[in-house]
């Protein structure tokens, strides 16, 4: 009996491990769907299309896979499982429709909570004290299916969104490791989510780095942990320049005794700013788009 013929969909590091797991084990992978890389990315992650050049397995990179064309040629390989990990669009009903043992979908959080896109960087910005991996079944709704497997980690509160991510890297392969043979079977167990405690949250971009003074240091901290370098950055524009805060820390020593209005500069060295409940020292910076400014205490951001 031939083994099934699994049809993978991958990107970034997680995508790299689980991929890498199936050629280790010899599993009929027939093709990998994958994304070609953004020159306006900074890619500091493995992807999984040079290990599956290197097993001889077909790289596809279409713009979508739910066209005519591409439906019609996915039907063609004939997948009987297709697997989904760290895949960034959505793939049609009519393509998850043509593996009659099911598609499943490796998903960075623990479901039902952070449903949607970049769900790690939503986790630390939202300063959860754990994160995971969840194999879950596809269906028309992201990340709304049974859950198959689950595994997380203990995240510490200052924990930047790249720490968190390598911290949550390994649940997925042995996730994927348990299940594996089940999926190919036919005989995953299915546990539906409860969708009363599920949460939502949309893609993130640059821009949603912008520094909302107004709110608590912490939240601010929390923002800074979570779009730190390698992603874009958190900032706060200052005239026609930027100031990108790359680490900051929450109501230091320095601080104390001085109080001003949310974005109030409170000292230049050490810079210190004042937010809605305290003040946050900003320890790692950089400036963008125009020379440095003058700044001085008093003068808002």
């Amino acid at each position: 009996m031939p083994a099934p013929r699994i049809l993978f969909f991958g990107y970034s590091e997680v995508g790299h491990d689980c991929l890498e797991l199936l050629l280790a084990r010899g599993d009929n992978v027939v093709a990998l769907i994958t994304h070609e890389d953004s020159p306006g990315e900074k890619i500091w992650f493995k992807t999984p299309a040079p290990a599956a050049r290197a097993k001889g397995v077909p790289v596809h990179t279409p713009g979508k896979v739910g066209t005519p064309e591409w439906v019609a040629r996915i039907a063609q390989m004939k997948p009987d499982l297709i697997l989904s990990v760290y895949y960034r669009n959505m793939i049609s009903m009519k393509v998850l429709g043509l593996a009659p043992l099911g598609a499943f979908n490796m998903h960075g959080s623990l479901l039902p909570k952070y449903r949607g896109r970049a769900p790690i960087n939503w986790a630390v910005l939202h300063g959860e004290p754990r994160i995971g991996m969840t194999l879950h079944r596809m269906v028309r709704e992201p990340d709304a299916g049974n859950i198959v497997d689950q595994e997380g980690v203990d995240l510490g509160p200052r924990d930047t969104a790249e720490q968190a991510f390598r911290k949550a890297l390994p649940c997925a392969r042995r996730v994927l490791e348990r299940q594996i043979e089940a999926l190919l079977s036919g005989t995953a167990p299915e546990t539906p989510q409860d969708a009363s405690q599920a949460t939502y949250f949309g893609g993130r971009t640059p821009e949603d780095g912008r520094i909302d003074w107004t709110q608590s240091s912490r939240r601010i901290f929390n923002l800074v942990r979570a779009v730190t370098d390698p992603y874009p950055g958190a900032f706060s524009d200052v005239g026609q320049a930027r100031l990108m805060v790359w680490w900051a820390e929450p109501d230091p020593p320095a601080a104390l005794g001085r109080k001003g209005k949310p974005g109030e500069i409170l000292s230049v060295s050490p810079l210190i700013i004042a937010t809605g409940d305290g003040a946050l020292e900003l320890t790692r910076t950089e400036w963008r788009g125009a020379p440095a400014p003058a700044v001085s205490p008093g003068q808002l951001l």
